[in-house]
Formats: structure tokens, sequence, C-alpha cells
């Protein structure tokens, strides 16, 4: 059986992170493991199109690109359950409140990560899919509200051309 209060399996934006035991607030999920890389050695790992570097601080980042780097599967979202911290050169992933078993374990990446790889437009997360799905429904509304409108003219210009017709019609 295994320690680890989670497992990795199928998420909507493809591999993440889900837990298998009540996981309690404010205790270590995992660690985000891999190399440490300087700044040029960074630029350049980001620059042949890595996507699992951890930014420790100006001078260190982790290259968490390898696989036996379990914790590259939290998967970004605005309304997080769990963060990130660090201990001098290390990182950790930590429940912010408690998450039940078969929740996603999820964390901010960040604005950064958001503005330039993700795309604002393009989270997944729960919360981006709920206000993009209700702002999608409100503009529905409004061209279904403007089509019954413009039916409705349209009805009464024809109604009032009949009227006037039969009206010289009868005048005749």
């Amino acid at each position: 059986m295994s320690r680890r209060p989670f497992r990795v399996g199928r998420a909507r934006t493809g591999l993440g992170l889900f837990a298998t035991k009540p996981i309690r607030k404010n205790s270590r999920i995992v660690e985000y493991k891999g190399p440490l890389l300087t700044g040029e050695a960074a630029e350049k790992a980001e620059n042949s199109g890595n996507r699992y570097l951890y930014e420790i601080n100006s001078r260190w980042t982790i290259d968490g690109a390898a696989r036996s780097n379990v914790a590259r599967y939290g998967n970004h979202s605005c309304n997080p359950n769990a963060d990130s911290y660090n201990v001098k050169r290390r990182v950790f992933i930590r429940a912010m409140r408690n998450i039940k078993p078969g929740e996603e374990i999820v964390y901010d990446y960040g604005i950064d990560y958001l503005k330039n790889v993700i795309g604002k437009s393009n989270c997944q997360c729960s919360r981006c899919r709920k206000r993009r799905n209700k702002h999608a429904a409100e503009l529905r509304t409004k061209r279904q509200r403007k089509a019954a409108k413009l039916k409705r003219e349209s009805a009464a210009k024809r109604a009032a051309t009949r009227a006037a017709k039969s009206k010289s019609a009868k005048k005749s």
C-alpha cells in the first residue's frame, strides 16, 4: 500500500494529483523535486519549451521535468486547495484546507505563468470555466432577446402594411 495520500490520474487538463485519503489543512503533501538551475540554464530550458520550471528566487530555479517529480502533476487553479512554499532551496506543496478523497489537488501557479504560458482565457480551472459559461449564457440570452425583438418588430411592420393595404383597398 502506498504511503502517499494522493495518486496521479486523468484530469480535465491532462494528468493531475488526486487525494486518496483525507488530507488535513497545512499538511505537507509532496515536494517539487529536480535539479537546481541558475539563471542562464533556466532561461535556456525555458526557451527549449520546458514547462516544469519552478522559480524559487531570481537566482535559483528547479527543473521539475523528470517524471519522478510527482509534484509536477499538480494542476493550476485560480481557486486552489493547496499552495507551495519554500524551505531554503526546496519547494513543497501543502494543503490550504482539508482535502477530501477523490478531490483534485490544485494550486495557483502565479499570475506570470497564467499570463505567459496558460493564457488567462485558456485557464481550465472550475472557477474560470464557470465564469466563461456564465458569460456565454448571458450573451446567448442577449442574442435571443434581440432576435425575438426583431421578430416582433417585423411582424408589427407586416401587420401595419397589411392594414394599410386593406384600408386603401376599401376606399377604392
